[in-house]
């Protein structure tokens, strides 16, 4: 599967942003997708993930009650909406997939789409 994350930008602090990863291939509905972000000189930190039937949903505890992930199988999509956004929050954004792991763990998912750079001014 590849993956294309697109919606970031340059956002004031309390501010929303609809991040969204459009994917391709047939196959979609059964990936398990996850939000990823990272900053220059940190490692790539869990954001928000959701199973492949969209049941389940989890997120960091510094974005829970603030960020929302859902997807849409038919469209081949999954979203990240992001709102209260904090000067922390800024990084380059990037959505993954793998077929068997859900978890927070960055290393373990298969496929990743390039990133896309959320940028909060304070």
């Amino acid at each position: 599967v590849q993956l294309q994350a697109s919606g970031g930008g340059l956002v004031q602090a309390g501010g929303s942003l609809r991040l969204s990863c459009a994917a391709s291939g047939r196959t979609f509905s059964s990936y398990h997708m996850g939000w990823f972000r990272q900053v220059p000189g940190k490692e790539r930190e869990f954001v928000a993930g959701i199973r492949w039937s969209g049941g389940r949903t989890y997120y960091a505890d510094s974005v829970k009650d603030r960020f929302s992930i859902s997807r849409d199988n038919a469209k081949n999509t999954v979203y990240l909406q992001m709102n209260s956004l904090k000067p922390e929050d800024a990084a380059v954004y990037y959505c993954a997939a793998d077929q068997y792991y859900s978890g927070r763990n960055y290393p373990d998912y298969d496929y990743w789409g390039r990133g896309t750079l959320v940028t909060v001014s304070s």
